[in-house]
């Protein structure tokens, strides 16, 4: 027998899974931990689905397409969320980048699925004037599928939140853009729906990327007094723990340090710098009842000595969000400044998570209930915002409606009105009732008369006087806070306006009528809805209203409803139909050239209407602008910034559209405020920058403001263009010392 030849046993090693494969399993996994019995066939089902549509896309990192909807599904699972939420979240961009229809994740994955994947699928193929209509319509959508289910607006969330982790693979361009969104948007929809975690992750995110300079000067001053404040808050922690052992109240005690974005709001808020921010650090006390908090608080300034105006009690008076805990300042062992927050488990759950603490789904149900005061607000938004037909104006009050309410209000009779910050006795009119806010006359707080444009504070009890047929006044737009108030006042007074041009428009159309020869009984009403029609209006009576408001002139309407008689050649300006109304003021502007007045920006496809930039903004080249027909001026043109717009676009039907037709170096305007440490050289530095920027100085103004120990500098500096302004505004802060830079709208 010869010798045989033995091979060493080798073990063969398991097949590989490729990224995606493995990405998947982790999800199951996560989700294995909390719904361990479920059948996770229809998530594999989604998988499949995704990955077959999404086969050979990749992301701007290079890493393959599908693995950015296993990390959305994924955020989805640490969220604890539902299967219909992950499928959501692994189909929730299959609609929008690939060729499946809803109707098919409607066949394959049935009707709520389908609605979810459709809420959170963008518009971007349909045709818009503007990448802004596009926006509004796009945040439209997605507030309304919201309010049929809320799991719309998890995954929207959660796929932000993996955008953001990854937005560095993006161009500058962007990286801004999605970053600003997400700070305006989605930052302020997670904290109105309490997801305290989900907010402060969005908003340091998009800070680093808006303010790269600012978030790497604070992170680089809290990572500097890390050591230092981690001693302090353990010593702080071990005798708070001592002190509620004494009096025998359970608590789990953290200690943290202030978010970088959090920190960068009191600064800009206060006018300090970062080595002024003195309570970076706070202390949470968890603890099992609500005895206990305030037990717990009676502790602390027993120890301590609390500062007056610091302490807050969110738990009898919750946050609209369900928010609840109790906040307190102190003054520390060493003279240092700290922060106590002081709540329930319970409360801490509700405070993290949110809305997603409370995710039930049995007997069908889609979320939280329909009292759920967390999306009440967004019930009342998409009402008050079904009609808002100005894509811009749907915007911006979407942003002011999202930021949280401050001043707790009461009736005479206790009930509890929440308004925002600075709001007057017209919101919390309004906040009772419309036909309250439209009769109002007059406000009672705390028994006595204020004027109607007062600011309420917290406590302030408010008795509205009402007067029958009483009406809004135009001036309210200028104070009022809350988009209610504003959207009601708007309503009433542009059906007065209205009114009232179409009246001006038929009186100025039969009064050229009559001057050209011209005979009104022999146009029918046929011809000119048929003018309308060529004008783009829907019927003759807005035809006239256009007319009233000055669009366009009596001659080139007549021209088209009696071509053989009146030629649409201009013969020379004639007076403003104002005053062929009996002196109402209203009617075009006279025609006149471009360059008559401001010859860098003209209406769109309109060459000959005056035109001219709005003192209270002096908008420059580059920024989004807005044009207004005025009453026999022209065209106002206004930054879309401007404070003032809101409260002139009550009358849409006024708004035209404007843009930048000259690219020569004309010189702007801008008023700039510096803020800085009161040190020697400051003003030197900032001449020195403007100097080498090229920049012409027009005006200059320096004081110090000793109460803060910092000094303030006005200038009013010609700049080209908006590029030209952000990039000196970004040297200035760079400047040591330098606490804010901001520009002067008006």
């Amino acid at each position: 027998m010869g010798d045989s030849l033995t091979l060493p046993a080798c073990s063969v090693p398991p097949p590989t899974l490729d990224p995606v494969e493995e990405l998947y399993r982790e999800l199951e996994t996560k989700i294995r931990e909390y719904r361990p019995k479920d059948d996770l066939a229809p998530l594999q089902k989604a998988f499949a689905f995704a990955r077959k549509y999404h086969q050979g896309q990749s992301r701007d990192s290079g890493e393959p397409y599908m693995a950015h909807p296993i990390h959305v599904a994924i955020i989805l699972a640490e969220m604890r969320m539902d299967l219909v939420a992950m499928e959501t979240g692994l189909l929730h961009d299959v609609v929008e980048d690939t060729s499946v229809t809803v109707e098919l994740v409607r066949k394959e994955f049935g009707p709520e699925v389908a609605r979810c994947v459709d809420g959170v699928t963008k518009l971007s193929k349909l045709d818009f004037f503007s990448a802004e209509d596009r926006q509004a319509e796009n945040f439209r959508k997605m507030l309304l599928a919201m309010v049929e289910d809320i799991r719309v607006i998890m995954v929207k969330l959660a796929d932000r939140i993996h955008n953001m982790r990854t937005l560095g693979y993006l161009g500058p361009e962007r990286r801004e853009r999605i970053a600003r969104e997400t700070l305006d948007i989605y930052a302020p929809i997670a904290h109105r729906l309490g997801m305290g975690k989900v907010r402060g992750e969005l908003e340091d995110l998009a800070f680093q990327y808006l303010e790269p300079d600012v978030y790497r000067e604070i992170l680089g001053a809290i990572e500097s007094r890390r050591h230092s404040s981690e001693e302090f808050l353990e010593e702080i922690r071990a005798t708070v723990e001592a002190e509620l052992k004494v009096e025998n109240i359970p608590a789990r005690i953290d200690a943290r340090i202030k978010r970088p974005f959090s920190v960068y709001q009191k600064l800009r808020r206060q006018k300090i710098g970062v080595d002024e921010v003195y309570d970076l650090l706070a202390l949470r006390i968890v603890t099992d009842s609500v005895k206990n908090c305030y037990a717990a608080l009676g502790v602390i300034h027993n120890r301590w000595r609390p500062i007056p105006g610091r302490i807050k009690d969110f738990i009898a008076i919750p946050r609209p969000n369900l928010y609840q805990s109790l906040h307190t300042s102190v003054v520390g062992p060493h003279g240092q400044t700290f922060e106590v927050q002081i709540r329930t488990e319970e409360m801490h759950r509700i405070a993290e998570e949110g809305i997603a603490a409370h995710w039930k789904y049995k007997e069908g149900r889609k979320g939280p209930a329909a009292d759920d005061q967390r999306i009440a607000w967004l019930r009342h938004l998409v009402e008050w915002q079904r009609d808002m037909q100005d894509p811009g104006e749907f915007m911006s009050t979407l942003k002011v409606d999202l930021y949280p309410e401050e001043a707790y209000t009461f009736t005479p009779r206790g009930k509890v009105i929440i308004l925002p910050k600075d709001a007057t006795p017209i919101d919390f009119a309004y906040a009772i009732h419309s036909d309250v806010g439209n009769t109002c006359c007059g406000a009672k707080v705390n028994g006595r008369i204020v004027p109607l444009r007062s600011s309420l504070r917290n406590g302030d009890i408010v008795e509205i006087m009402t007067q029958p047929g009483h009406q809004p006044s135009k001036d309210w737009l200028g104070f009022v806070k809350t988009s209610r108030a504003r959207n009601k006042i708007k309503h009433l007074i542009n059906a007065n306006e209205r009114t009232k041009a179409i009246e001006i428009g038929e009186k100025y159309l039969d009064k050229e009528a009559r001057r050209l020869g011209v005979q009104m009984a022999r146009i029918g009403s046929k011809e000119l809805d048929q003018v309308a029609a060529d004008y783009g209006y829907s019927k003759a009576e807005d035809l006239y209203a256009a007319l009233g408001y000055g669009k366009m002139s009596a001659r080139q309407v007549l021209s088209k409803a009696a071509p053989g008689v009146v030629s649409d050649e201009p013969e020379e300006p004639k007076p403003a139909p104002g005053e062929l109304a009996g002196g109402a003021p209203a009617g075009p502007s006279v025609p006149g050239r471009a360059g008559d007045h401001d010859a860098v920006i003209r209406v769109r496809g309109i060459d000959d209407l005056l035109v001219y930039r709005a003192k209270c903004c002096n908008p420059i080249r580059g920024e989004s602008i807005v044009g207004y027909v005025t009453r026999g001026k022209g065209v106002a043109v206004h930054s879309k910034m401007c404070p003032n717009v809101q409260n002139l676009m009550y009358d849409v039907e006024r708004k035209i559209e404007v843009e930048w037709v000259r690219t020569a170096e004309d010189a702007f305007p801008v008023r700039i405020v510096v803020h800085t440490d009161d040190r020697p050289g400051m003003l030197s530095q900032l001449t020195a920058l403007l100097s080498d920027e090229n920049t012409n100085i027009r005006s200059l103004q320096a004081k110090a403001e000793l109460d803060q120990d910092g000094g303030v500098v006005e200038m009013t500096v010609d700049v080209r263009d908006k590029k030209q302004l952000e990039k000196l505004v970004a040297a200035m802060r760079r400047i040591s010392g330098v606490r804010d830079v901001e520009r002067l709208l008006n």
